[in-house]
């Protein structure tokens, strides 16, 4: 007995009996069922990552207001005192633009940090985007045999 051991329960006209040949119903019914199954799967995936994506654009968020917060209260003390100091060596309005300069760039660097991080880029849900390009290439070939 060269077969498998349950091919005596099956009928000579079983489609798995007979080397893989189903009838084309069979093959279409898979075929919706597993297209579906994997649009199923697509939606859930494009799901998970988008959810991951608005998190990170959140704590992007975040952490932008907090830095800003935390930057503006502490830089404003330290100011203080260095325009005060300043203000010792030189005239008062100089040593008062100096501080303010010096704020200005502090401040532009805050805002490219925090703008990079909500970059649309970096938005993208790019592991959806690689699995629906695998999914569009295997349906092609499935449709060339």
């Amino acid at each position: 007995m060269t077969g498998r051991p349950d091919d005596s329960f099956r009928g000579q006209d079983d489609p798995q009996r007979a080397g893989g040949d189903r009838p084309l119903t069979g093959l279409l019914t898979e075929l919706a069922n597993e297209t579906t199954t994997l649009v199923r799967k697509e939606v859930e995936l494009a799901k998970v990552e988008m959810s991951e994506k608005v998190n990170q654009a959140t704590t992007g968020a975040v952490s932008l207001a907090a830095g800003g917060m935390v930057a503006f209260a502490g830089v404003i003390f330290l100011l203080l005192a260095l325009t005060y100091y300043l203000a010792t060596l030189m005239e008062q309005w100089l040593a008062a633009l100096i501080v303010g300069g010096v704020v200005t760039v502090i401040g532009i660097i805050l805002v490219s940090m925090g703008k990079s991080k909500l970059a649309a880029k970096n938005l993208q849900p790019h592991r959806t985007i690689s699995t629906l390009q695998d999914d569009k290439d295997w349906a092609k070939a499935q449709m060339g045999r």
